[in-house]
């Protein structure tokens, strides 16, 4: 079957976006994972208390934009690696606040360097027009 519209999926916008995004990330999970057994769920989770401070499971839902499973899952996983802890909200003990423990802090602020000199290796081979105007758009994109 021949299409005729040109249309060529390797050039499809939301394709080449999941590529980037999918090499990136494949790329920088070895920091994470070899060091600290986290998946990356799990790295979310960590990098949005270290970053925002303290919050509610919601509260990373929404900024992260995960699924509530998936946090949930990975709040647990990091639960039992003693990197976060949970206080009940004395105003709604349905939700409670999530806090990285002094180990969590030590994990975020290791895998916080190590984010950073990721992203400007990556960022190298990009000159700084290049680079503020990929930043740039691939920000207007997220907030679509």
């Amino acid at each position: 079957m021949s299409d005729q519209s040109g249309f060529d999926l390797k050039d499809f916008m939301p394709y080449l976006l999941n590529q980037a995004a999918d090499v990136t990330s494949r790329r920088f999970e070895v920091c994470y994972k070899s060091r600290y057994g986290m998946l990356r769920t799990e790295w979310r989770v960590v990098f949005h208390l270290g970053r925002y401070g303290d919050m509610t499971a919601s509260d990373i839902c929404a900024r992260a934009r995960i699924h509530k499973t998936k946090v949930s899952r990975a709040i647990r996983a990091l639960e039992v690696k003693r990197y976060l802890g949970r206080t009940e909200r004395a105003h709604d003990r349905r939700q409670e606040t999530l806090s990285l423990t002094p180990t969590g802090r030590q994990v975020f602020d290791d895998l916080y360097r190590e984010a950073a000199r990721f992203d400007a290796q990556m960022m190298a081979h990009f000159d700084a027009a290049d680079q503020a105007v990929l930043r740039r758009l691939l920000t207007r994109i997220a907030e679509l």
